[in-house]
C-alpha cells in the first residue's frame, strides 16, 4: 500500500456495484456533515444575543421566538429550493436560473468565501473551548493546534465524503444528548417559577419602553437579534450538498432540513431560556455555555458535576470542529459548479479517484490555513468576516424564488402559498443583510465585501477570457466543418491491423478533433489509411450524481468518437473507436493507448492542443494542457506521439 493510500484511502472504480450507495449520505448522516455547521452556531449565537440585551436579559424570551420563527421560515424556503432545484448548487443555482448570471455569481462568490470563513472560524471556536479546558501555560499552542485541525480534516476530507463524516456521527450525538439534557433540566427544575418569568418580562417591557420608547425597545430588541445572526449561518448548506445525498435525494434533502431546523430552534431557544432561568452573566474567559454548565451543575456531587461539564464542553469544540466539515462539503461543491459555467478554471470540477473535488477541497483548506494565520485564530475578528456573506446568498436565493413563483402563477395552483414563503424569508434575510452591514461595516465587514468583490471581479475576468476562446473555436469549427465535407464521399477502406494507424486522442466533436484530424493527411500524405479515435469522456462534479448520468456520458462519448470514424470512412479511410470513461483523464488514456498499440502495432499517437498567440501564466492556469502531458507519458512507455499545434488568439 503506498503512502497516499494509507492516508486518503485506496482508488474507487466507477465500475464498483452500488457506487452511488456507498459515496451518498442518508438524512442523519448528512444533519451531521451539513446540520453540525447551523447546529454548532449555538454554542455563540445565542450568546451574543444574550449580551447584546444587556441588563434587559428577560427580553431574550422574544428574541428567542423571533429566532424560531426566523429558522422555520429559511428551513421552509430552502425546502422548496430543494424540491424545485433536485441536483443541488443552493444559492449559486438558484441565482443563476431565476435571476441572471451575473446574481449567480455574486452569491457564488459571497458563499466561497463563507465556506473558507466557516471553516477557519469552526476549527478556532473548537480551539478556544477546548483550550479554556486545558492549563493556561498551554495557550502558546493554540495556532498551531488550529493550523494542525485545518490540515487534518483537509485530508480527511480527501479520502471521500462519506468517511469524512462517519468519524464525527458519535461525537455529535453526544452533543445533542447533552444539550438536550441541558435545555429540559433547566425547564424542569424551574417549571414552577414560570410565571415569576412572565411577570418579570412584562415589567421589563414596561420600564424600557417608558425609558426609550416603544421605537428603542424596538431597536434594542432588533439589535439583539441581528448579533445572533451567525445562529442561521448553516441552514443553506443542505441544499448545496443535495448530491452527496442518498436518492431520492429531494426526500432525503427534506428529512435532513427537517432534522437540521427543529434541533436548531430547540436548542437556540432553550439555551437563551436556560441562561434567563439560571440568571447567568458573562464571566471573563468564559463562555456563557460554561457558566451555565457550572451553575447547573452546582449543586451536583462534584466528580459528576466535573464530568459533565468536561463531556459537555468537549463535545461543543468536537461539535465546531464538526462544522468545519460543511465548508469542505459544499464549498467544493459551489467551486465545481461556477467552474463548470466557465467563472472559474474548469479544473475545479475534477474528480479524484475517491470521486471528490481534490483540487477544491485543497485550495478550501489552503485559504482557511492562510486566513488562520492572517487572523491568528482571533475567533472575535473572524465572527465579523463571517456573518455578512451567506445573507447576500439568503437574500439572492429568496429573491429568485419570489420572482419565480410569480412567473409560474398562472400554472402553478399553489403558487400564492409558495410565494408567501419565500416572500417572508425574504424580508427575514434582506432585514438580517442590511443590520448586519450597517452594524459591522467599519468593525471589518468592509473587507469581507472588498474580497468578495475581488472574487467577483475575478470572476468576470475568467469568464471573459473562456468565451473568447469558445468563439475562436467555434469559428474554427465552422471553417474545419466546410472542409471537411467539401470533399466527394469516397468508398472506405477494411481495417488492416498491420498497417499504419493514425490514433488520434479527440474529446468531443469539435474543431480542434477535425483540425487534428485533417492535419494527419496533409502532413504525411498517405501513409496513413488506419484512423483509430480515441476518447475518455471525464467524470467530473457535473456528471457524477448517479448511474442514470454515469451511462448518459458512456453513451454520449461512445456517439461522438463515432462521428469522427463516419467523418473518416467518408473519406476511404478504415476507421474505429476505442472510448472509456473515467476521472482520471491521461490514465484512462495510457490504458486506451496499450490496448490500441496491440491491436495495431505500427500506430502513431496524435493530439491537437491550443497554442495562444500569447503565453500567459493566465493561460497555464485556465487550460489544462493535456496533449503537452501525456506526451511526457507516451515518451515513457516509448509511444510515438505528435503534437499538433492550434493557434487561437486569447
Amino acid at each position: 500500500m503506498s503512502l497516499r493510500s494509507l492516508f486518503l484511502g485506496r482508488a474507487r472504480s466507477l465500475h464498483e456495484p452500488g457506487l452511488f450507495h456507498k459515496v451518498s449520505l442518508i438524512a442523519v448522516f448528512a444533519w451531521v456533515g451539513l446540520g453540525a455547521d447551523g447546529l454548532s452556531s449555538s454554542c455563540y449565537g445565542p450568546e451574543e444575543t444574550f449580551k447584546a440585551l444587556g441588563a434587559n436579559v428577560h427580553l431574550s424570551l422574544f428574541v428567542a421566538l423571533a429566532s424560531v420563527v426566523t429558522i422555520v421560515a429559511i428551513c421552509a424556503s430552502y425546502s422548496q429550493i430543494i424540491a424545485l432545484f433536485p441536483t443541488g448548487g443552493g444559492g449559486y443555482l438558484v441565482a443563476s436560473k431565476l435571476l441572471s448570471p451575473a446574481a449567480g455569481v455574486v452569491s457564488g462568490s459571497a458563499l466561497l468565501i463563507d465556506y473558507v470563513l466557516t471553516i477557519t472560524i469552526s476549527v478556532a471556536s473548537g480551539a478556544d473551548a477546548l483550550f479554556s479546558l486545558l492549563p493556561a501555560a498551554w495557550l502558546g499552542w493554540k495556532l498551531a493546534f488550529g493550523c494542525a485541525g485545518v490540515v487534518g480534516l483537509t485530508l480527511l476530507n480527501l479520502r471521500g465524503v462519506r468517511e469524512s463524516v462517519l468519524l464525527w456521527v458519535p461525537v455529535f450525538f453526544v452533543f445533542v444528548a447533552t444539550h438536550a439534557f441541558v435545555i429540559l433540566y433547566a425547564l424542569g427544575t424551574h417549571a414552577s417559577g414560570f410565571g415569576d418569568v412572565a411577570a418579570a418580562t412584562a415589567r421589563e417591557v414596561h420600564t424600557v419602553s417608558s425609558q426609550l420608547g416603544w421605537f428603542g425597545l424596538l431597536a434594542l430588541l432588533l439589535k439583539a437579534y441581528s448579533m445572533g445572526a451567525g445562529t442561521y449561518t448553516g441552514i443553506e448548506a443542505v441544499s448545496n450538498g443535495l448530491p452527496s445525498l442518498r436518492e431520492p435525494r429531494v426526500r432525503t434533502g427534506r428529512r435532513t432540513m427537517l432534522y437540521m431546523g427543529a434541533s436548531l430552534a430547540v436548542t437556540v431557544a432553550g439555551l437563551l431560556a436556560a441562561y434567563l432561568l439560571f440568571r447567568v452573566e458573562p464571566v471573563d474567559g468564559k463562555t456563557l455555555n460554561a457558566v451555565l454548565l457550572e451553575k447547573l451543575t452546582a449543586s451536583w456531587p462534584p466528580a459528576a458535576g466535573s464530568a459533565f461539564v468536561w463531556v459537555t464542553l468537549a463535545s461543543e469544540a468536537a461539535l465546531l470542529l464538526i462544522a468545519a466539515q460543511a465548508g469542505f462539503l459544499d464549498g467544493p461543491r459551489v467551486l465545481a459548479n461556477m467552474a463548470l459555467d466557465r467563472w472559474f478554471p474548469t479544473r475545479f470540477a475534477n474528480l479524484s479517484d475517491r470521486f471528490v473535488t481534490q483540487n477544491g477541497i485543497l485550495l478550501m483548506g489552503g485559504a482557511a490555513l492562510a486566513m488562520m494565520l492572517v487572523t491568528r485564530g482571533s475567533v472575535g475578528l473572524l465572527v465579523v468576516l463571517y456573518s455578512i456573506n451567506v445573507f447576500i446568498t439568503f437574500t439572492l436565493s429568496q429573491l429568485g424564488m419570489v420572482v419565480h413563483w410569480w412567473r409560474e402563477r398562472r400554472t402553478e395552483r399553489a403558487w400564492l402559498r409558495k410565494l408567501a414563503i419565500n416572500g417572508f424569508g425574504l424580508a427575514l434575510t434582506s432585514f438580517i443583510l442590511v443590520s448586519l452591514t450597517a452594524v459591522k461595516f467599519f468593525e471589518g465587514g468592509w473587507a469581507t465585501l472588498l474580497v468578495t468583490g475581488l472574487l467577483v471581479a475575478a470572476a468576470f475576468a475568467i469568464r471573459r477570457h473562456y468565451g473568447r476562446v469558445s468563439e475562436q473555436l467555434r469559428r474554427l469549427d465552422t471553417i474545419v466543418e466546410a472542409a471537411a465535407t467539401k470533399d466527394a464521399p469516397q468508398p472506405s477502406a477494411a481495417l488492416d491491423s498491420q498497417a499504419r494507424t493514425a490514433v488520434l486522442l479527440v474529446n468531443g466533436y469539435n474543431g480542434l478533433g477535425l483540425h487534428t484530424a485533417l492535419h494527419v493527411p496533409r502532413m504525411f500524405g498517405d501513409t496513413f489509411r488506419n484512423f483509430v479515435f480515441l476518447s475518455v469522456g471525464a467524470v467530473d462534479a457535473g456528471n457524477f450524481k448517479g448511474a442514470a448520468e454515469i451511462e448518459s456520458l458512456r453513451v454520449h462519448t461512445a456517439a461522438e468518437a463515432e462521428r469522427y470514424a463516419t467523418w473518416a470512412r467518408t473519406h476511404g479511410y478504415a476507421a474505429a473507436t476505442l472510448t472509456a470513461l473515467g476521472h482520471d483523464v491521461m490514465g484512462e488514456v495510457m490504458r486506451l493507448a496499450a490496448e490500441a498499440r496491440d491491436k495495431f502495432p505500427n500506430s502513431v499517437f496524435f493530439a491537437g492542443q491550443l497554442s495562444f498567440a500569447k503565453e500567459t501564466r493566465l493561460n497555464r492556469l485556465l487550460h489544462n494542457h493535456t496533449a503537452l502531458a501525456l506526451q511526457r507519458r507516451f515518451f515513457a512507455a516509448n509511444l510515438p506521439f505528435v503534437v499538433l499545434p492550434v493557434r487561437v488568439g486569447g
